[in-house]
């Protein structure tokens, strides 16, 4: 297991072209948790209009993932490392057990779901019931043997999972459509989200990535590289498979991708697609989360951190508890979006000579950075809904992009007045 240079920055040379890092957000964004939202959108919106606002979605989130991971290549450190530059030593460790615990947790969450859904192909595909708790295990040691091998793993697997998921899901686009016909997407429907609700939940489905996208990013060859492969592949893997669950649950009036494939006569290939979408989806959380943990513990390798929490993750899926802590990590990935917030402020309009290693060990614990990162986070959790948060008031109406807006200007704040007593003194 290579350390994958989790504690510091990505040599030049084993840096990489757009493309090969799009295809890697491209993969991640390729996920069954984007149907559900998909199949609600095209149940609940004119078909036209839903398009228009996944489009508009994506594409702001394109760039919110652009400019956090502009940051990630400029100094070649994952989002854990650069927290360590902005929160302090100890802070960073602080916040990256946030980072780690929800990562942690979503990659059971997943898990979970994946053996959900590779139950009922099973089941109606062959009529054989395997166990969720065996097809969890599997699941979660097949998604975290890429992620211990990090990047330059999760990168091969993206280069042939990604054509191979196209060609699978246009196939039953094809199928379907040959079926089924195209009436059904221009029929009326109840018009249950705005336009505006529709471009905030789109945004909500990734946001999480783009916020961690440096992760990814310092892997990129240049700032333009960076910059390309972000946009694209969050506009892409974002969109598509919004789009994809929006055209296909109107032709067929089915709700669950999985028995869609089959009705089309493609059970086998359907299993194929459930492994490849979760598994190129969820080793990225594993592999995120591992980075977090080797900020946390400095004299472990990173391979290893990244199988504990990868076997962690497995557990919960496991043992079923992942269906009874949602709350608890959708409160934990508050804290997530603000990081961002703070990290990103601090590079652009801070000083940038302090993201090095050279001064990697700053100050145990920023305080002023802790504080916007706080107050981040005390507005996700103010401008949420029940039963998590309060939903006292929202600004974007999307509490996540609230909470990056708030905890950036907070930072911005700082940053200017502590410049200011610096030219007094």
């Amino acid at each position: 297991m290579n350390n994958d240079f989790a504690r510091e920055p990505v040599p030049q040379e084993e840096r990489k072209h757009w493309f090969t890092i799009s295809l890697v957000w491209i993969a991640v964004g390729i996920d069954l948790s984007a149907v559900i939202f998909g199949v609600e959108l095209g149940s609940g919106m004119a078909f036209g209009d839903a398009l228009i606002s996944v489009l508009i979605g994506s594409g702001i989130l394109g760039v919110l993932a652009a400019f956090c991971a502009y940051v990630g290549t400029a100094t070649g450190f994952s989002t854990s490392m650069i927290s360590r530059f902005t929160f302090g030593v100890s802070g960073a460790k602080f916040v990256s057990f946030f980072m780690a615990v929800a990562l942690l947790g979503w990659f059971g969450v997943q898990t979970g779901f994946f053996a959900e859904n590779a139950s009922a192909i099973f089941q109606h595909s062959f009529h054989i019931n395997v166990p969720l708790p065996l097809l969890a295990a599997l699941g979660g040691i097949l998604m975290t043997s890429t992620a211990i091998y990090g990047y330059k793993a999760i990168e091969k697997l993206s280069a042939w999972a990604v054509p191979l998921l196209l060609i699978l899901i246009f196939l039953t686009i094809g199928l379907a459509v040959n079926k089924y016909g195209t009436e059904a997407l221009s029929a009326p429907v109840e018009n249950i989200f705005t336009m505006g609700m529709a471009i905030s939940l789109a945004i909500s489905v990734f946001i999480t990535g783009a916020v961690i996208s440096p992760d990814i990013s310092r892997w990129a060859k240049t700032k333009k590289d960076a910059i390309l492969a972000s946009f694209i592949g969050f506009f892409v893997g974002n969109s598509f498979m919004i789009i994809v669950s929006m055209i296909l649950s109107r032709i067929m009036d089915e709700d669950s991708l999985t028995t869609i494939m089959i009705m089309v006569g493609l059970g086998v290939p359907g299993i194929l697609v459930l492994i490849l979408a979760q598994w190129t989806t969820n080793t990225s959380n594993a592999y995120s989360s591992g980075l977090s943990f080797a900020v946390i513990f400095t004299k472990v390798n990173k391979g290893l951190l990244t199988l504990i929490a990868g076997i962690l993750g497995t557990l919960l899926a496991v043992l079923g508890i992942y269906d009874n802590f949602i709350n608890f990590l959708t409160i934990m990935s508050m804290f997530i979006t603000p990081i961002a917030g703070v990290y990103t402020a601090s590079y652009y309009f801070g000083k940038q000579k302090y993201f090095t290693i050279a001064v990697g060990q700053d100050r145990n614990f920023k305080l002023l950075p802790l504080l916007a990162w706080f107050l981040g986070a005390a507005v996700n959790w103010m401008t949420s809904p029940g039963p998590t948060g309060l939903e006292l008031f929202n600004f974007t109406t999307i509490p996540a992009l609230d909470s990056f807006i708030v905890a950036f200007i907070a930072q911005l704040i700082f940053i200017v007045i502590m410049k200011a007593n610096e030219q007094k003194g």
